[in-house]
């Protein structure tokens, strides 16, 4: 083991099949999903890392690695290529035992403790690869030390009908988490998990060997190791975090995050912290060319994006191309998107290298249905696809 050691070391989870994407994670890791005209969903927790001077984070992958692994590279667009530390993909692999995927959140972690090792942290801080949100950790971190806590969770109030889909706690006056439920069917709190975990080292490594070992256990964070944690009496607090912060691992979900980047109130960096900017891996693009024909109200379009039709209300990512006649309203158009000639779209996701066809409907104006085509689909001229359609 080397001499030197890092403060905290980051573990972002990113190997869930994101099932609930359907179409846009046929062949892409959930959080290499395209977000925001030019950024993919990891890109926000990977910023926020560099952000709070964490310079060391392993990206656990397992389904469908590949366009993923091709994005994050060496690390350097986020300043994580380290001759110490930077940016490790890190997918299951063999040992002399045998071969295993990740069964669980907690699993992915106690399958990796070798990497942790060799930075031999202080604190070992565990992020989803699926949530939008600009948050300054090292914060959670100082509030984890101050409050001599072996685990941190960072929290938000929600809606009382949406509490049942998350992980619930109750706290008393100091922070001290007393209960936690994993989407309770009942829920006895609106204090909901977001999935950002600040852990004391020594204390985690034992209870993932602890959790590995027993049988009966599922190897889940929110269901088995917090429980364990606060069954043995141990000091868990609850950190608030009152920013913007939103699960895009729906496709309602993920286009509302889309359409928050055009809220005129500026959601997303209302109480971000101060110059924290969100770093992504962007080749270089021609400028967008806007022809005579077109118009583009209320809407962002990325570089290298063709508009010759009516954009409004939109997020046109890199490389778009919205013909002479075709209309894009409420919508979310992917890299490399194409909307022929005459062609609507209304209300939809568009996936990346997408064509919609000359005269092809998507959608309906006014309609509050989600419509999503996936990545590198042909829909041919003329096709007229309803409201809530998933191709």
């Amino acid at each position: 083991m080397t001499s030197r050691k890092k403060e905290t070391v980051a573990m972002l989870l990113a190997g869930g099949q994101g099932s609930r994407l359907y179409v846009l994670t046929e062949n892409t890791a959930k959080p290499a999903v395209p977000f925001g005209g030019k950024y993919r969903i990891i890109d926000y927790s990977l910023s926020n890392c560099v952000n709070s001077g964490i310079d060391t984070v392993g990206i656990l992958t397992q389904y469908q690695p590949l366009e993923l692994n091709d994005y994050i590279g060496n690390g350097m667009p986020w300043d994580l290529n380290r001759n110490f530390g930077g940016v490790h993909i890190l997918p299951p692999y063999t040992t002399s035992g045998a071969s295993n995927w990740f069964k669980g959140t907690a699993n992915a972690i106690y399958q990796n403790i070798p990497f942790i090792e060799r930075y031999d942290p202080e604190y070992v801080l565990i992020l989803s690869g699926d949530h939008i949100y600009k948050m300054d950790y090292s914060e959670m971190i100082k509030y984890h030390s101050g409050k001599k806590s072996v685990c941190t969770i960072a929290v938000r109030t929600v809606p009382p009908e949406d509490a049942s889909r998350m992980g619930i706690m109750s706290a008393d006056s100091d922070g001290r988490i007393t209960e936690f439920e994993e989407k309770p069917a009942h829920p006895k709190s609106n204090l909901a998990s977001m999935g950002v975990y600040v852990f004391s080292w020594k204390t985690l490594k034992k209870y993932l060997v602890d959790d590995e070992n027993d049988p009966s256990s599922e190897n889940d964070f929110g269901k088995n190791v917090i429980p364990a944690l606060l069954g043995k009496g141990e000091r868990l607090f609850a950190f608030t975090f009152r920013g913007y912060w939103r699960d895009v691992g729906t496709l309602p979900s993920l286009w509302q995050a889309n359409m928050d980047l055009l809220d005129p109130g500026d959601p997303i960096n209302r109480g971000a912290p101060e110059n924290f900017r969100v770093y992504s891996r962007n080749y270089a693009h021609p400028s967008t060319t806007v022809l005579g024909s077109g118009r583009i109200s209320r809407s962002y379009v990325a570089e290298g994006c063709v508009i010759a039709g009516d954009v409004s209300g939109s997020i046109v990512s890199i490389g778009s191309v919205v013909e002479e006649g075709a209309a894009v309203s409420d919508s979310v158009l992917m890299p490399g998107a194409v909307v022929r000639a005459g062609a609507t779209v209304h209300h939809a996701i568009i996936g990346e290298e997408t064509e919609i066809g000359a005269n092809c409907s998507v959608g309906v104006p006014g309609s509050e249905n989600l419509t999503v085509v996936g990545h590198r689909k042909i829909i041919p001229s003329g096709t007229a696809l309803e409201p809530g359609s998933v191709v």
